[in-house]
């Protein structure tokens, strides 16, 4: 079956976030791109939920990335809970 050249836009950060988790998964963005398209063929449909999870919204990840500087900057004061073995 002949190949063809598929080219679309994608935001920079989107397309780094992916090259690394392929990377970690030990295959090309070209690679994953294909496995989508095929079981888009196959099962006619998006592979996945497509739906809206407020833990990856703007100001939730916003308040992490703040947290997370205030603990690398040392300013954060952290506090004991049952979570942490001591």
């Amino acid at each position: 079956m002949a190949q063809v050249l598929v080219n679309f836009r994608l935001e920079e950060e989107d397309k780094k976030g992916m090259e690394e988790v392929c990377k970690e998964l030990g295959m090309s963005m070209s690679t994953a791109f294909t496995i989508f398209a095929k079981k888009m063929k196959r099962e006619r449909r998006i592979p996945f939920e497509v739906s809206v999870d407020p833990f990856y919204s703007y100001e939730n990840m916003s308040y992490l990335k703040k947290v997370i500087s205030e603990i690398e900057s040392g300013e954060a004061v952290l506090a004991k809970h049952d979570l942490i073995e001591e």
